[in-house]
C-alpha cells in the first residue's frame, strides 16, 4: 500500500495540532516541540507540520511506500520518465529514518519517494547550522532536484 505524503510548514505548533485533530478527527500519531504527524487510515495519509520552515504553507508532497519493493517501482517510474532525480538512499529526517529519492514537478514543487525504516529521537542526525530555521527535508524549492544544491542548513 501507497500513503500519500503532505508535510506544512506552520507558525503555531499548538494551534495547528488543535486544528488538524479536529478536522481528521484525530490525534496525532507522533507530536514533539516543532513537529506534529497523522498517520491517517481514511484516506491513507501521511499528514506532518512543523515549525522548521521559512514561511507557513506546503513544504513539500510525497508518497510513503510499506516496503522497498513499492519504493523501487516509483524510483523506475521517475527515471524512465527521464525526471531528474534526486536519489538520498538511507538518510534521517523528520524524526525517522527512511529510504528515499526526490523529484521536482514542473512547477517547483518537491515530491518525496520514501520507505520508512524506522523512528529515530531527534528531527535529523545531522549537525544542523548554527541558528538554522530551515526543514531538513526538502530540496531547494524552485529548482529541478537534479539539480538543486541543497542549501548548508539542509540536514538531509
Amino acid at each position: 500500500m501507497k500513503r500519500f505524503h503532505v508535510h506544512l510548514h506552520v507558525d503555531d505548533l499548538n494551534r495547528s495540532i488543535g486544528f488538524y485533530s479536529q478536522l481528521f478527527a484525530a490525534q496525532p500519531a507522533r507530536i514533539e516541540g516543532d513537529y506534529a504527524k497523522w498517520m491517517l487510515e481514511d484516506p491513507p495519509v501521511n499528514f506532518a507540520i512543523s515549525t522548521r520552515g521559512n514561511k507557513p504553507g506546503i513544504d513539500h508532497l510525497g508518497i510513503q511506500t510499506d516496503d522497498a519493493e513499492e519504493l523501487a517501482v516509483l524510483k523506475a517510474r521517475a527515471e524512465a520518465a527521464d525526471m531528474a532525480l534526486l536519489d538520498e538512499g538511507t538518510t534521517t529526517c523528520c524524526y525517522a529514518r527512511s529510504e528515499k529519492h526526490w523529484i521536482t514537478d514542473p512547477q517547483g514543487v518537491a515530491w518525496e519517494h520514501f520507505h520508512t525504516l524506522g523512528n529515530i529521537p531527534v528531527f535529523n542526525e545531522a549537525a544542523p547550522a548554527a541558528n538554522s530555521t530551515a526543514a531538513c527535508c526538502a530540496p531547494t524549492r524552485g529548482k529541478p532536484v537534479g539539480v538543486a544544491v541543497k542549501s548548508a542548513s539542509s540536514c538531509c
